[in-house]
C-alpha cells in the first residue's frame, strides 16, 4: 500500500511537468492541460482518488498550497505600478472588475441556479486573468503594442485583486451561514488585515536586518507564510486567507525590500503547487457532470465570452486612447487561470463541509469556463487581430543585452534601419545613456523572472549578448534560444580566443554563434569606437556592390548586419557569412580614414 501511494505521488509529479513542458511548447497555459490530466486519471480513467489517496489530509494540503499561492500572487502587486498604468487598465482593474462579478453573478445564478452568495463568489473567481495564462497566449497572439500592455497589466494586477474580492464574498458567505452578525465578519477581515500586516512587518524586520542567513531566508520566508495562515485561523476563523494576501502585498510594498530571491524561491514553488493542486482537484470532478450542469457551464461561458467582457472592456475604456478595434481584441481575450481554478476549489471544499447548497457545482462551472476560454481564444485570437489590422508583424526586432558604448552603437544603427529596439542591462548608468540616446529600454537582466513579468517582447525576435559579462551573455542566450530559436542567438564574445582555447570554450549547452567575425571581441570592438571608427548604412547598387563598398572603406571594414529588399535582417556570424547582394543595405564598421 505504501508503495502504491508513492508510485501514485510520483505519477502526479511527473504527470504534472510534462503538462508544463507540453505547454511551453505548444505556448499555451499549463493550466489548461493540467485540468485535462487530472480529468482523464480521475473521472474518466479512474485511476486517482485523491479523497482516497490523502483522506483527511486533502483539505489541509489544499489550503496550505493556495495559502502560497495568494501570497506569491498578491507579492507582485505594486500600488506604484496603479499610477502608471493607463486610464483603460485602471479602468479593467477597479469598477471594470466589479462590473464583470456583478454580471457573472447574475449569469451563475439564472443560467445555473446558484445561490446569490454562491453566484457573487463565482463572479468574483472568474472576473481574474493573471500573467500566467496571458503571458503564453500574448506570445501566440502577437497583437500590438498598445494592446499587450494593457492586457498584461490588467492580468499582473487583477490576478491578486480578484483573489482578494473572492476572499472578501467568501467571509460574508461564511459569516451569514453560519449566523454571525456584520460585527464578526469585521472582526474577521479586521483579524485578516492586522496579522498579515504584523506578519509583513516582523518578516521584513528580521530580513532587513540580516537575523535570518541568506540561504535560510526562503525557507523563513515559506514558515512565516504558512505560519501566519494557520494562525490567524486559529484566532478568527477563516480569516488565514485574507492574511497572506494582505501580507503578501504588504511585503512587496515596503521600500528598500529586496525580495527577488524570495520571489524567484516562491515562483517555482508555486508551479510545482500549481502543478500537483490542479491534477488533483480535477480528479475530484464527477463524470459525467450532473443532469444540465454541463449546458448551465458552456451557457455561462457563451454569456462571459459575447457579453459580460464586451460590455466590461466598453465601459472600462471610455475616455481611453485605445481604437475601436484594439477595444474589440481586448474585449475578446480573457482567459481565466490559476486563481479562478485554485480558490474556487477549495472555497468549494470549504463550504460543501458546511453544508452550503450548489457549492458541489461551483468548480465545475469555473472549470468549464476555464477550458472554454483558454481553448477558444487560443485558436481564434490571432486570426482575429489579423482581421483587426492590430496584429504586430513577424518578430524582426532585436533585443540587445549590454547598454555600454558598443551595445548602443549597434542598438542606433538598427533603429536608424528601421528595427525595433530594445536595449537591456542591469547597470542603470548605460541604461540611463541608451534613453537620453532615444533608445527602448529594459533595466534588469533579460532573463530573470522579472524580466518575465515586465520585459515586453512584443515584435522581437532576435538576441543579440553583448555585454561585458560572459557568463551572463551565455544565461541570456540559453533562455532566449527557447524563446526566438535555435538561429536567432547570438553572443559577442568577451576574451580573445575565447573560441578557440579549449580551456575556456563554452559547452555546446551554453554556446551561441560569436558575432560578426572570427576575431572581434567585445574589447575590440570598444577599441575600435575609440580610435574613431564608425558603424556606416549603405544600400547597394548594381553599380555599387559589395566589392566597391570594399574598395572604398578598405579592407579592415567589419561586415555587421545585412538588411535585404524585403526588410529582412540577417546578422553576420562566424557561423554565418554573408554575401551582401545588390538591392541589400549593408551594416558595417568602417576603419576612419575611410572615405566619407
Amino acid at each position: 500500500m505504501t508503495l502504491d501511494l508513492g508510485l501514485l505521488l510520483v505519477c502526479i509529479l511527473g504527470v504534472g511537468f510534462l503538462c508544463q513542458w507540453l505547454a511551453w511548447r505548444v505556448k499555451l497555459p499549463a493550466i489548461l492541460f493540467l485540468l485535462l490530466a487530472g480529468i482523464l486519471m480521475g473521472p474518466v480513467g479512474g485511476v486517482l482518488k485523491p479523497d482516497r489517496l490523502l483522506g483527511p489530509l486533502l483539505f489541509p494540503v489544499a489550503a496550505l498550497a493556495v495559502a502560497v499561492i495568494l501570497f506569491e500572487g498578491s507579492l507582485t502587486l505594486h500600488f506604484s505600478e496603479l499610477r502608471e498604468i493607463g486610464r483603460g487598465v485602471r479602468g479593467l482593474v477597479t469598477y471594470g472588475a466589479i462590473i464583470a462579478v456583478f454580471l457573472l453573478g447574475v449569469a451563475a445564478h439564472y443560467l445555473a441556479g446558484l445561490s446569490w452568495e454562491v453566484a457573487l463568489l463565482f463572479g468574483a473567481l472568474t472576473c481574474v486573468t493573471g500573467p500566467t495564462v496571458i503571458a503564453p497566449m500574448l506570445r501566440t497572439v502577437r497583437p500590438n503594442a498598445r494592446i499587450a500592455n494593457t492586457l498584461r497589466w490588467e492580468g499582473i494586477v487583477i490576478d491578486p485583486l480578484g483573489a482578494l474580492f473572492g476572499v472578501l464574498i467568501y467571509e460574508a458567505i461564511v459569516s451569514r451561514h453560519q449566523g454571525h452578525t456584520i460585527g464578526v465578519f469585521l472582526a474577521v477581515i479586521a483579524s485578516g488585515v492586522l496579522i498579515g500586516l504584523l506578519a509583513a512587518g516582523l518578516l521584513a524586520f528580521l530580513l532587513r536586518r540580516q537575523m535570518i542567513p541568506e540561504y535560510l531566508q526562503n525557507y523563513g520566508t515559506l514558515c512565516a507564510v504558512l505560519l501566519a495562515f494557520t494562525l490567524s485561523n486559529a484566532i478568527t476563523h477563516e480569516s488565514g486567507l485574507l492574511t497572506v494576501t494582505v501580507m503578501g502585498m504588504a511585503l512587496g510594498n515596503m521600500r528598500g525590500m529586496h525580495i527577488d530571491d524570495i520571489l524567484d524561491f516562491k515562483e517555482n514553488l508555486t508551479t510545482l503547487l500549481v502543478s500537483t493542486l490542479f491534477i488533483l482537484l480535477a480528479a475530484r470532478l464527477h463524470w459525467p457532470l450532473p443532469d444540465g450542469l454541463l449546458w448551465s457551464g458552456i451557457a455561462i461561458f457563451v454569456v462571459a465570452q459575447l457579453i459580460v467582457r464586451p460590455v466590461t472592456v466598453a465601459i472600462a475604456s471610455v475616455g481611453s486612447s485605445l481604437s475601436w478595434r484594439e477595444r474589440a481584441l481586448i474585449a475578446w481575450i480573457a482567459p481565466r487561470g490559476i486563481v479562478a481554478a485554485a480558490v474556487s476549489a477549495l472555497f468549494a471544499l470549504k463550504l460543501e463541509a458546511l453544508g452550503m447548497q450548489g457549492a458541489g457545482q461551483l468548480v465545475p462551472l469555473v472549470f468549464i469556463l476555464i477550458i472554454g476560454t483558454v481553448v477558444l481564444q487560443s485558436a481564434t485570437a490571432r486570426p482575429l487581430a489579423r482581421w483587426l489590422k492590430v496584429a504586430e508583424p513577424d518578430p524582426t526586432g532585436v533585443l540587445i543585452y549590454g547598454a555600454d558604448e558598443a551595445g548602443r552603437a549597434v542598438a542606433r544603427a538598427l533603429a536608424d534601419a528601421g528595427f525595433h529596439v530594445v536595449v537591456a542591462d542591469e547597470h542603470w548608468e548605460g541604461i540611463k545613456r541608451a534613453r537620453m540616446e532615444g533608445l527602448q529600454t529594459f533595466f534588469g537582466f533579460p532573463a530573470s523572472s522579472y524580466a518575465e513579468r515586465h520585459l515586453d517582447l512584443t515584435g522581437i525576435g532576435r538576441l543579440l549578448a553583448m555585454s561585458t559579462h560572459r557568463e551572463r551573455n551565455a544565461l541570456a542566450c540559453v533562455y532566449y534560444r527557447q524563446e526566438f530559436g535555435r538561429g536567432k542567438v547570438y553572443r559577442l564574445s568577451n576574451e580573445d580566443g575565447q573560441d578557440t582555447g579549449s580551456r575556456v570554450r563554452l559547452g555546446g549547452d551554453l554556446s551561441a554563434p560569436s558575432l560578426f567575425e572570427a576575431d572581434m571581441t567585445h574589447e575590440r570592438f570598444l577599441e575600435r569606437l575609440a580610435e574613431g571608427w564608425r558603424i556606416k548604412s549603405t544600400r547597394l547598387t548594381a553599380t555599387f556592390d559589395w566589392p566597391h563598398f570594399i574598395e572604398q572603406y578598405g579592407s579592415p571594414t567589419v561586415l555587421l548586419f545585412g538588411v535585404e529588399e524585403k526588410g529582412a535582417l540577417r546578422v553576420a556570424s562566424v557561423k554565418r557569412e554573408l554575401e551582401p547582394r545588390p538591392g541589400w543595405t549593408v551594416i558595417a564598421l568602417v576603419p576612419p580614414d575611410s572615405a566619407s
